[in-house]
């Protein structure tokens, strides 16, 4: 594939992948990522799989590969993900669309000789940093507060209990 050019399964007007290879390097890192720090120095961070930029937007794009196909709400739950990833480029100084897309990858046929066709399936998400904003905010609020009591449905809270 010529640089620069968008995958054949995104079909998408007027939107090219970012440009600024080497910081996509940077943010698609597990150990550095996009990064911001707030007034009382906590860290939050996230890797990216990918870009696009339309104008001077830029548009977060999300791979999942799955070995089977998708519910009709899988997607919904990467909308927290979505939202951070768009929170964290804004914070840093970048423009984001209201919006980012998450590409489902399933397999469809394995033939003999191991070689594998995917189905894939886009879809675009509206995406909310003020959603974000609120569940950094809760987030830091439970680390530096008390420890919250057990709920009786969470499988961690039964866990830490037998542990302990």
């Amino acid at each position: 594939m010529e640089k620069g050019l968008l995958p054949p399964e995104l079909k998408l007007d007027g939107v090219k992948l970012f440009s600024n290879s080497e910081l996509l390097r940077i943010w698609r890192n597990n150990l550095k990522g996009i990064q911001w720090t707030d007034e009382n120095g906590n860290l939050i961070r996230g890797a990216v799989d990918n870009i696009l930029q339309k104008g001077s937007k830029l548009i977060v794009i999300d791979y999942k590969t799955r070995g089977y196909p998708c519910k009709d709400d899988t997607h919904k739950h990467y909308q927290d993900q979505l939202d951070i990833y768009n929170f964290l480029l804004r914070k840093n100084g970048y423009e984001t669309e209201d919006y980012a897309y998450l590409i489902f990858y399933h397999p469809l046929k394995v033939s003999e000789d191991g070689s594998v066709v995917f189905h894939s399936e886009l879809k675009k998400m509206d995406v909310s940093v003020d959603n974000a904003g609120r569940i950094l905010k809760d987030a830091v609020e439970t680390l530096e507060g008390e420890m919250p009591s057990a709920g009786k449905e969470c499988e961690y809270c039964k866990w830490k209990k037998e542990i302990e």
